[in-house]
């Protein structure tokens, strides 16, 4: 079977890390497979991974698509996605790379081709592998710690109640813009995912 692309969520396996901010790629990915797996129009399949990664595919929007979580840690994410890219034949141009960004609010996300990487380590390993930064990132909002110092620890840290409930909210709002994409083109996603906001009504402590 051909596959249109490659959708990559980023994060770091394990049970301790979860529900932290950094994995926010994961959340998508698991809220992704959860929906392709109970309906049978989105023709959800689990395909043989490796020890680097996990793999799906779906049909989203009429087109056949790979789903990864790559299980090296962030910092070597690189090498799941070129791994995947090379045996399925998917070009930079139809990868998507999920991810948590500091320099976006909670909440809010940005849906983007090519750019910098902010010092994101797994953009960084993901870049060095495929030999390109022209791939989509949907960067979703984590928000800074008020000092540099303590961005390690920050992203580390486990969501709250009240941000859990946000990260699910704009988990189902990445799906939906990538669902946007493949109906309507990016401008439509672009529009979408730039402008959703969570219910704040479901999002109270």
């Amino acid at each position: 079977m051909e596959y249109k692309a490659l959708i990559a969520g980023l994060g770091n396996p394990g049970s301790e890390y979860a529900k932290t901010r950094h994995n926010i790629g994961f959340m998508v990915v698991d809220a992704l497979e959860e929906m392709a797996s109970s309906r049978k129009s989105m023709r959800y399949k689990k395909l043989p991974g490796s020890g680097d990664y996990e793999l799906f595919s779906i049909n989203l929007a009429g087109n056949n698509v790979l789903v990864t979580k790559p299980m090296t840690y962030m910092n070597l994410s690189g090498k799941a996605v070129a791994s995947i890219c090379g045996k399925y034949s998917i070009s930079v141009n139809n990868v998507f790379v999920i991810h948590d960004e500091l320099d976006i609010v909670s909440g809010k996300m940005k849906f983007k081709k090519g750019g910098g990487n902010n010092g994101h380590r797994g953009l960084e390993s993901i870049q060095e592998k495929i030999g390109s930064p022209d791939f989509f990132r949907i960067r979703i909002g984590i928000g800074r710690p008020e000092f540099s110092s303590q961005v390690k620890d920050y992203v580390l840290e486990e969501f709250n109640c009240t941000e859990l409930e946000t990260a699910r909210q704009m988990a189902l709002a990445a799906i939906k813009g990538l669902d946007l994409y493949y109906r309507r083109g990016q401008g439509t996603a672009t529009q979408f995912m730039h402008t959703f906001t969570p219910d704040e009504n479901t999002t109270e402590a």
